[in-house]
């Protein structure tokens, strides 16, 4: 493959799971912090892809390649707190701490709580026993491996 194909299959590759995250998200299955927090490499990755084609050289190839092993680290972080291999952030855990408020609090349905948490720890949706932080870490590495196969191709 060409420096110029690679670099298209990278973006579009992390087009691709950037939109199928905001498919999901549209079809209901609200993303965790950790899930928004995946995306945000992906839109660097689309970016450098874009400046890559027009651009020689290494650098932004290899800053492609950063950008897809950032969401796969992510992922793999938040693959371990799904899997309860490790403990995840406070914030998006679900593990407040509701014993100050007062029984009246609770029963209160005019206060408004804010929107709903969506928690990390749990798995929202999964294929063949894969949850979409750990297909993202699949395809973010695979990603990975064709932005440094574009970097060795480069002049």
């Amino acid at each position: 493959m060409t420096r110029t194909n690679l670099i298209l299959a990278a973006t579009l590759g992390s087009l691709a799971l950037l939109l199928g995250a905001f498919g999901f998200q549209a079809l209901g299955y609200a993303p965790c912090q950790m899930c928004l927090w995946q995306r945000y490499p992906h839109a660097a990755a689309i970016l450098i892809g874009l400046l890559a084609l027009a651009m020689p050289g290494r650098i932004l190839p290899l800053l492609g390649a950063l950008a897809a092993f950032s969401t796969a680290a992510i992922g793999v972080f938040h693959t371990g707190v799904e899997r309860k291999w490790w403990e995840g952030i406070t914030s998006c855990a679900g593990t407040g701490d509701i014993t100050t408020l007062s029984a009246t609090d609770l029963l209160d349905t005019s206060r408004d709580l804010g929107p709903p948490l969506v928690k990390c720890d749990e798995v929202a949706w999964e294929f063949l026993g894969i949850s979409m932080a750990s297909w993202n870490v699949l395809f973010s590495l695979a990603f990975v491996a064709l932005w440094l196969m574009a970097a060795r191709r480069s002049p």
